[in-house]
This record gives C-alpha cells, structure tokens and sequence, in this order.
C-alpha cells in the first residue's frame, strides 16, 4: 500500500514545503528552518497513521497530535489545511492581527489544534495527562507529541518522561525533531544530547531512530507502535532544519529569516528541483 502511495506522499511533502515558505514571505514571520524540518514527519502521520476525521474532527476516540515546537505552527496549519480540516484560504491570515491562525497554536482556534503550545517543555506533560486520561476511560486512542532536540533540555520534559513510564502508558508516543539546532547555536554545543535515545531509555521508554525525511522509514516505524507493551515510545527522527530548500538548510539564521519576494521565486524552484531529484531516484 505504501509504496502505491509514494509519489503521491511526496508531492504532498512538496506542496506543503511550497504553501509554508508562501506563508512566511507573507507575514515576515520566523521559524521558517523549524516548521520545513517536520514536513515528512507529519505527512506520514496525518496521510498514513492517525485515526481522525476531517468532518469528525471532535470524535471522542479520535488520535491526538500534540505540536510541542509550536514555533512550527506553519507546517501544521498547512497539513491540516491539506487534510481536509481547514479552508485552505485561511492559511492567508497567518499571522494576522485577529487572524485565526496565530504563530504558534491556540486550543480550538481551528479544528485539529488539540492544545495550545509555545513556551516549550509543556507538550509533553499535557500529552502524558491525556494518555493517563484514555488508559483510565479505556480508550483506545493514541497521543502524540512532537518536540525539538533543544526542548529536551526542559526539566518538565523529564518530569513527564518519568510520569510516563511510571503510568505505562503505552498509548503515548513522543517523536524529537532531531534538527541539531536551536535559537543561537547547535543544540550540542548549548547542551550535549549526543546519547538522546539512551537518556530516554533510562527514563524508562522504548526508543527507534529514524530518518525524518524517510516516508517510507517513519510510516514503517509509527505502524509498530508501541514498540514495546507497558512503556511509551520514543521516535527520534533524525532531520535537517530547513529541509527541502538547499539554500537555507542546516542555517541557523533561517530559524528568524523569513524570505523576500525574489528568494521565494528562486527557492521554491530548488525545492522542485529536489523533489525531481527524489521522484528519479525512487523511480530508479
């Protein structure tokens, strides 16, 4: 079935990426780099794992996705959009004063914004209460939440881990975007979570690691969750910050750059570009 759905899942990825930089020239807004590394990531999730319904979007047994990084805001608004959840003309008031679709999410101010996020390190904890939620209702529903690799560096991110594990709640799923960097430097040289996965198995979760960028790879791995029965499980995508747009990838100064209107011409040509280049290969 996957790989029927291949290039279709990769020229979502595309779209995507394109709608996000449109976004941003926009409204002049930051976090361009942060919102393009979790594009696959939430592509995978919304067009091949989460049980949820666009014209159903409060179904009580419905999957939860949590954007811990809301400064990502960008890439979820548009997946939801993409998905079915939204008009796509909303995705115009970005950012605007009034606006619907705010910087970083607001519980409820569009269908498919579980909970508001932003300060980071609260993404989890909020995900750990409503795992804890369904494993006393009996539900069978799924969480997940979405962090950085510098939002590890949260205490209240290992408060959870440690609730977490202590509650077996094998219906949670934490997935790091493992971009290597944060506001002013890379996340290793801030604070060293070279052994991240096994930080996380001493708190007592199951860990994978993934290439984030891999369809194929993170839809194989979502699809045997949870890895292991009475813990929760860790995702540890491996990505690049500004992925798909060779010229701002890896950049720190694309986590506060938005583009002019030249740059956006020029860079959704390379992201094109980047994707024949995937679509040869695959084909190949």
């Amino acid at each position: 079935m996957f790989e029927e759905n291949y290039i279709e899942l990769l020229n979502i990825s595309r779209e995507i990426r394109e709608k996000i930089l449109v976004l941003h020239a926009k409204s002049n807004e930051s976090h361009l780099g942060s919102s393009l590394s979790i594009v696959d990531i939430l592509v995978a999730l919304y067009f091949q794992i989460l049980n949820i319904d666009p014209l159903n979007p409060y179904e009580e047994d419905r999957d939860r996705f949590i954007l811990s990084k809301g400064h990502a805001a960008s890439a979820l608004y548009v997946v939801l959009a993409k998905r079915g959840f939204l008009e796509e003309e909303l995705l115009d008031s970005f950012s605007e004063n009034g606006g619907k679709i705010s910087v970083h999410p607001e519980r409820f101010s569009v269908p498919g914004v579980e909970v508001s996020t932003g300060s980071l390190g609260h993404g989890l904890s909020m995900g750990v209460g409503i795992a804890l939620s369904a494993k006393k209702d009996s539900k069978s529903f799924k969480t997940y939440v979405l962090m950085s690799d510098g939002e590890c560096e949260e205490g209240s991110v290992w408060e959870a881990a440690i609730s977490a594990s202590r509650f077996k709640l094998d219906n949670l799923i934490g997935i790091i975007d493992k971009n290597k960097w944060q506001a002013y430097d890379r996340t290793d040289k801030i604070q060293n979570l070279s052994l991240l996965k096994s930080k996380w198995e001493a708190f007592g979760w199951s860990c994978r690691e993934v290439d984030g960028h891999n369809l194929q790879e993170l839809t194989q791995i979502f699809r045997i969750i949870p890895f292991e029965i009475g813990k929760p499980s860790m995702v540890i995508a491996d990505t690049i910050k500004g992925k798909g747009v060779p010229e701002i990838e890896d950049r720190m100064e694309w986590h506060y750059k938005s583009p002019k209107s030249d740059e956006l011409k020029k860079f959704i040509e390379s992201l094109r570009k980047d994707y024949e280049k995937s679509i040869y290969k695959k084909a190949n």
